[in-house]
């Protein structure tokens, strides 16, 4: 008999490589994703495949530091990286359906009888001692354990995607927190630079005015000019605070640890060469959000074949020993020694109204999955093609701006040159010293926001993570 059910489960098991249900088929892309973007027709980039660990462009080893203090200590990045963890054991339980599957029980029980329910000259109270050891093995005929286990395949990957799409946004915020404070102590020198600028311009109209050359409201116009610019500090000041906080808490600190080096850097960081941004194929093949959507596709295509294999019979084959013995003396002879083997077969029919209906559930829900894939494609690339224009379209406006400045610039100096000669009326020095601190602030800012621009790429653009979990 022995021999007769383990050649059954040789049997069984061999059937049970079929599969009900849907094999998951990865959905396609439009045939355009894989042509190069619109705005990689310019020079300020190329079409070289990008690195995943973009921010080492910046050829900056203090943002390096902070880039992986980020990745190792960030909240969000923790968050994650335990839903990972989580994956994990669920797909190890799912797993562990597909072995044997044991179980020990076990009991003591003092009785005492009352005197009318035992035989005369039997004793009243007795001892009995209970154990068995069993195990069952599910013939897995129909594939619900084997669509369970790629289901839980499938959630781990898009936990690991969801976790490398954490990392590109806190890469993103934590450089994006550095440009920021760098730019506003940029913004800052320049607009104390125009401080200055106007302090000597006072110097020299107070000193016109006492000479009779001047009227006292040149003097009044250029102080009022004065103190505009210099009131423009204080929210700088704490526009580059600001940044400097959340630059700390991004890397997981408090903000009053962080590293002295990051508070030093007073110029905006720059790529300053051409980015890589390779072409809609890889893109597709390179983003988390689209990589984590095609992956919660897969495991509710997998969970369709879970709730099919329901209709069919789950046969399970088992086995038991276990022992009875009264007062425990003679536990382990043999003759209160039990065993049992044979098959267990449970199914659901006639009625099967409620699978049927978790099979529409399941059904629907890959095709929201596969709407939501759809959506991260286009997603992706729109936010892509709007990165790279904004980027192009804030270059183009830096330039513009540095040759106003150039002009401002050259405007003033001649201004003061005239004024102290007496060659131009005070007015229109003034005038001229308004538009070069107006440009000047515009340029810095114009500065500002092409570094935005680059790090708002290098996010739509992805990363490459792997090893990282």
């Amino acid at each position: 008999m022995l021999k007769q059910s383990l050649a059954a489960l040789l049997t069984a098991t061999a059937l049970s490589a079929c599969a009900v249900g849907p094999d998951f088929v990865a959905p396609a892309t439009p045939p355009s994703a894989a042509t190069p973007f619109i705005g990689s027709a310019s020079p300020v980039v190329s079409t070289a495949e990008p690195d995943g660990n973009w921010w080492r462009l910046y050829d900056d080893p203090v943002l390096d530091g902070l880039v992986r203090d980020a990745l190792a200590a960030n909240t969000d990045v923790r968050v994650a990286v335990a839903r990972i963890e989580r994956a994990r054991a669920q797909l190890r339980g799912s797993r562990n359906l597909a072995l044997p599957q044991t179980g020990v029980q076990g009991s003591v029980r003092q009785n005492r009888s009352s005197a009318m329910q035992v035989l005369p000259g039997m004793d009243r109270e007795n001892r009995v001692v209970d154990g068995e050891f069993n195990i069952s093995y599910e013939l897995d005929l129909f594939g619900r354990v084997k669509r369970g286990v790629e289901a839980s395949r499938a959630d781990l990957s898009a936990a690991q995607e969801d976790a490398d799409a954490v990392r590109v946004t806190v890469v993103a915020d934590t450089v994006r927190a550095y440009v920021d404070a760098a730019s506003a102590a940029q913004q800052i020198a320049v607009a104390q630079s125009t401080v200055d600028l106007l302090t000597r311009s006072k110097r020299i109209t107070n000193a016109r005015f006492e000479r009779g050359l001047n009227q006292r409201l040149d003097v009044i116009r250029v102080t009022q000019l004065r103190e505009q610019q210099a009131a423009m500090i204080p929210a700088l000041q704490a526009a580059r605070d600001g940044a400097l906080f959340r630059l700390a808490t991004l890397t997981g600190r408090s903000p009053q640890d962080l590293p002295e080096a990051a508070r030093v850097r007073r110029d905006t960081p720059d790529v300053g060469r051409p980015i890589p941004v390779g072409d809609g194929r890889t893109l597709l093949a390179r983003r988390p959000d689209v990589k984590a959507a095609e992956r919660r596709l897969a495991a509710d295509t997998a969970r369709i074949g879970v709730a099919t294999a329901d209709l069919y019979p789950r046969i399970s084959l088992g086995g038991a020993i276990g022992t009875t013995a009264i007062g425990g003396g003679d536990i382990l002879g043999g003759g209160p020694l039990r065993w049992l083997l044979g098959p267990l077969i449970s199914w659901a029919f006639p009625n099967q109204e409620g699978i049927r209906a978790r099979m529409g559930a399941a059904r629907a829900d890959t095709e929201a999955d596969l709407a939501t894939f759809d959506g991260a494609v286009l997603r992706a690339l729109e936010e892509t093609e709007t990165a790279l224009s904004n980027y192009r379209n804030a270059l183009l406006r830096k330039e513009r701006l540095a040759s106003a400045r150039s002009a401002a610039e050259r405007a003033a100096n001649v201004g003061l040159a005239r004024q102290r000669r007496g060659q131009i009326d005070a007015l229109d020095v003034l005038d001229a010293q308004r538009t070069l601190a107006q440009s000047e602030a515009e340029y810095a800012a114009a500065t500002r926001d092409v570094a935005f621009a680059q790090v708002d790429l290098f996010r739509a653009l992805g990363g490459s993570w792997t090893g990282t979990t």
